[in-house]
């Protein structure tokens, strides 16, 4: 069963995410998305919190927005760095199904404010 703290689960992601990139060799593409990647992931949990601390309803949305937003471009980010590194296919798939996981329960969450 996964894990229900969404505070904590955004964080190992972002955890997950930094070990993978230390785990890829250095090179020109790998660098801009490691970049990217690292940036996207840390972002879902911050706003995350950032959401958690709001001003109010129209504040908690937003920021659950930009979380989504972030999982998203997680997503992105390790789709294309799959493409680049296809020997850490194994390493990088479940992060995959990670961001998927997150920016459903996101959009779940944002759904039910509407």
């Amino acid at each position: 069963m996964r894990e229900f703290d969404l505070e904590k689960r955004t964080t190992e992601f972002a955890k997950a995410v930094i070990r993978l990139c230390m785990a890829l060799p250095y090179n020109s593409i790998n660098n801009r998305l490691i970049d990217q990647v690292v940036g996207a992931s840390g972002s879902v949990g911050a706003n995350y919190r950032e959401a958690n601390d709001s001003l109010g309803k129209n504040d908690f949305k937003q920021r659950m927005r930009i979380s989504r937003r972030e999982a998203k471009e997680s997503l992105h980010w390790l789709e294309l760095m799959a493409e680049a590194n296809k020997e850490k296919e194994v390493l990088i798939k479940p992060l995959l199904k990670e961001a998927d996981e997150l920016k459903r329960i996101l959009s779940s969450i944002i759904d039910k404010f509407q």
